[in-house]
């Protein structure tokens, strides 16, 4: 595998699983998650499987995620 850059082509990160939430919606669009061999994550829209990754530390990772639970991102969706 390539070394894994922000705004790299996500199909240059083939020996990787994308996954996405259970909650993505029916027409398959939707945030999709790879952790890399070296423990970085990347992300990617699911509607350019194709298109740029976003490259994260685990660091950074679990500072969003933390945020997402505590719902400091709420007022991104109108609530």
């Amino acid at each position: 595998m390539p070394q894994a850059f922000n705004g790299m082509a996500a199909k240059d990160l083939q020996a990787v699983e994308w996954r996405k939430s259970r909650f993505s919606n029916s027409q398959g669009t939707c945030v999709e998650f790879a952790k890399l061999p070296g423990g970085d994550v990347a992300m990617r829209n699911s509607r350019f499987p194709d298109g740029p990754a976003l490259v994260y530390t685990t660091a950074e990772m679990e500072a969003m995620m933390r945020g997402v639970k505590e719902g400091e991102f709420d007022y991104l969706l109108g609530e």
